[in-house]
């Protein structure tokens, strides 16, 4: 009765959490409006080599073409339909290639993998490469139609070894950022400018980093990895999120330190869902460059970044979004510092701090202080955390299926209210991309209001699983890279024959989707001039407009049924808080690779559906229910199973039978040990023997002098043996009055003589059964 009605009081605890709302933790994996394959009448497809992998992933605008790095190769495309122009071929030396192989690499990784393309000028390009795992760069004068080799230099330091190494690069005022490996064996991390870099082999510039990304802004170039944690190593490993940058003018310090920067910090970035015990994303996987904008109705320089859980964590992946201002206070707050080895890692007071202050841009950095040089060199982690800018990720992904591994943003895409939206476009490591926006950015930065718009898959070829590697928008064209092809696409799917109705189109939620009251369709409104803009309807908050009746009525009245995928693994919104909107859903049965169908699929809530207020009154009900009959059927039981009155066993009979068992096995444990036939057992039994003379004034003077033999001593002797006791007391000394263990020294006939002081007799007894 007890443990039933524990039971049910927990049951009923779970559901009262239950009932607590959503944004009070936890963010619930949003479902996305549309799922579909990528539709071959609108997109564009670039292979590359057919036979090896290519492992794109640099990516360069060059007017209305890109240059793609490669395995052995630099493609120039067409932007509009990636149809390729030209090719700058370059391969290793016969000498390179037998070396690799040599360091023990297979042939794949003894290939030259462009990993560095930058325009110096409008006729000049630089291409460096893994060169077999022996860096190298070259620029290249641009000539209508070919490219002109010009001159060849050394890559380490500016390009990785290993085409698999996250590097990140910015080319800046005639100057190339870098930051990558300088070593075969990866060891050696290192931020690179000219003849610029971070301390060798220190734990405290860099501890094992993954570059994602770099860009500039203002005075400084900035820089973004993870890393393992350097103050976090008293408790344990763990790896956080850094943002570190330098400035751009950056010289070096005075005589030793020439060649080192003088402006390097770092601060960590705080992506987690808040509460008392929060959850950290602690991975940063990509981030974006700076977009600027209206946010919670103030201009701020915002980027957004994707990150993940460790591997052998919980499943989950997070964006996050953080301010420029945020960042800056960040790097003019406090420096932290470990006093000593295996203490905290605390803030540096600011009496400690010199002057002029670390990390700021000086007009000459060769001119600075030694104290200044000194103190950065050792201080370049900053104590409080960029937090992310309102205070919680903007899409929380739960998921065993994929990972977030890019982003990219279309910034500011005005709706027809005139607010502005950041469209986001998430690549995962399944092939998979999602278009999500924040519906309550334009209104508040105190609180976010996730829309999945999209779910577009199947990127590499059907059946397949291949990471996306980068995403890019060009020209009004999403650019979508992986490891074998470039996919050009659209960036909306508005005009779509199974999106038919007024209030299907404004439930997208899609700043890019609007409603022709005119020609009654769902149409793209980057196609339409802002002056017709009065004759549409759009609502990005909510989905919702009182011109258009609801989704699931149109469909009703139109007589279109969808099923929904009970697979999808997504958790849709409630009805109030979705506007009532379309959810298109993923179909384990898509339509072949390519096919000339819309390959979007749409799934409507069926009307018969309850809300989430009748499932969980539903839900109390029936523990109610369940409490009650529990009760009912536990008291019944005890009273059946209850002894009448008149029995006087203190147990029902099997029970009593059982104890006395019990109790009559403990009794025959407490006796003689049985022994076989014939067998003989010996052991010795001590008695206290009195010393023979009594010291007077001692405590052993109260012993007797002539003690008698001990109980039944006579009947276990042989003949005589009493009489043998009694004369033996004469030449025993024993200064203790204690038993001791009896050591026989001489034997003269019948005496015995000890000499140890100690005195004990023994008996032997013989047992024959």
């Amino acid at each position: 009765m007890q443990k039933g009605a524990l039971f049910v009081a927990g049951l009923l605890l779970v559901v009262a959490q239950w009932w607590v709302p959503a944004s009070a933790g936890w963010q619930e994996n949003v479902r996305p409006k549309i799922s579909a394959v990528r539709m071959s009448e609108h997109s564009r497809i670039f292979s590359g080599n057919n036979t090896h992998t290519d492992y794109f992933k640099t990516l360069l605008r060059d007017g209305n073409n890109i240059l793609i790095g490669a395995r052995n190769a630099v493609y120039n495309i067409s932007l509009a339909d990636l149809s390729e122009n030209q090719r700058l071929e370059w391969h290793s030396t016969d000498a390179d290639y037998k070396m690799c192989l040599v360091k023990g690499k297979d042939e794949d990784n003894c290939q030259n993998y462009i990993r560095v393309l930058a325009k110096m000028s409008a006729s000049r390009l630089l291409v460096c490469g893994t060169n077999s795992y022996k860096p190298l760069c070259r620029e290249y004068i641009i000539e209508p139609g070919k490219y002109k080799l010009d001159k060849e230099s050394p890559g380490q330091a500016v390009c990785p070894y290993d085409p698999k190494h996250n590097s990140t690069y910015a080319y800046v005022d005639g100057n190339l950022f870098s930051a990558t490996v300088a070593d075969f064996s990866s060891m050696d991390p290192i931020i690179y400018k000219e003849q610029l870099q971070t301390e060798q082999y220190d734990s405290l510039s860099l501890n094992a980093p993954h570059f994602v990304h770099s860009f500039a802004h203002g005075d400084f170039v900035y820089f973004f990895f993870r890393e393992t944690a350097v103050e976090y190593i008293n408790c344990g490993k763990n790896v956080f999120s850094r943002v570190a940058r330098v400035c751009k003018n950056d010289r070096g310090g005075p005589q030793q330190l020439k060649n080192r920067w003088t402006s390097y910090l770092k601060s960590r970035l705080n992506c987690s869902v808040p509460g008392e015990f929060p959850f950290y994303f602690n991975e940063i996987q990509s981030s974006t460059d700076l977009v600027q904008g209206v946010y919670g109705t103030k201009q701020h320089f915002m980027m957004y970044g994707v990150f993940t859980t460790p591997v052998n964590s919980i499943t989950g992946s997070a964006v996050c979004a953080f301010s420029l201002s945020d960042v800056l206070d960040s790097f003019e707050g406090e420096f932290k510092e470990q006093t000593y080895m295996n203490n905290n890692w605390l803030p540096v007071p600011g009496s400690k701090v010199p002057d002029p202050r670390p990390g700021q841009c000086a007009n000459d950095s060769r001119t600075l202080p030694d104290l200044t040089l000194n103190f950065i060199k050792s201080h370049s982690l900053m104590d409080e955390a960029v937090r992310s800018f309102y205070q919680q990720p903007i899409i929380v992904r739960t998921s065993v299926n994929y990972r977030f591994t890019v982003i990219a943003v279309d910034p500011q895409v005005k709706a027809i209210d005139g607010k502005t939206y950041d469209v986001l476009f998430i690549g995962t490591d399944s092939g998979k991309v999602l278009k999500a926006i924040n519906a309550a950015s334009a209104d508040t930065n105190e609180k976010v209001s996730p829309v999945v718009i999209e779910e577009l898959y199947e990127f590499g070829g059907p059946g397949t699983t291949t990471a996306v590697r980068n995403i890019k928008l060009e020209d009004k064209r999403l650019l979508v890279i992986t490891d074998r092809q470039v996919v050009s696409l659209p960036l909306d799917r508005c005009q779509n024959a199974l999106i038919v109705t007024c209030g299907e189109c404004i439930g997208l939620q899609d700043p890019y989707c609007a409603f022709d009251k005119v020609y009654k369709k769902c149409r793209s409104m980057r196609e339409v001039p802002t002056s017709r803009w009065q004759e549409f309807i759009q609502n990005i908050q909510t989905g919702l407009h009182h011109e258009c009746p609801s989704a699931s009525n149109s469909r009703k009245d139109s007589g279109i049924g969808f099923a929904s995928n009970a697979q999808s693994g997504a958790i849709g919104k409630s009805i109030e808080d979705a506007g009532d909107t379309i959810n298109l859903s993923q179909d384990d049965q898509a339509p072949p690779f390519g096919a000339n169908n819309d390959d979007v699929r749409v799934d409507e809530r069926q009307d018969g559906s309850y809300t989430m207020e009748t499932v969980l009154t539903a839900v109390f009900a029936a523990c109610l229910a369940a409490l009650l009959t529990g009760f009912l059927a536990g008291y019944a039981c005890a009273r059946r199973c209850t002894k009448s009155e008149d029995d006087n066993l203190p147990y029902p009979d099997t029970e009593y039978e059982y104890f006395e068992q019990r109790h009559n096995m403990n009794a025959r444990r407490l006796g003689e040990p049985k022994l076989l036939p014939q067998e003989e057992v010996t052991y010795a039994e001590p008695v206290l023997i009195p010393p023979n003379k009594v010291i007077h004034g001692s405590p052993k003077a109260t012993l007797r002098h002539a003690p008698m033999p001990p109980m039944g001593f006579t009947q276990f002797q042989p003949n005589g043996a009493q009489d043998s006791y009694y004369s033996q007391q004469q030449n025993i000394r024993d200064h203790f009055g204690t038993l001791r263990s009896q050591r026989e020294h001489k034997n003269d006939g019948n005496n015995y003589h000890h000499r140890d002081g100690f005195g004990t007799t023994r008996s032997v007894k013989k047992v024959y059964l």
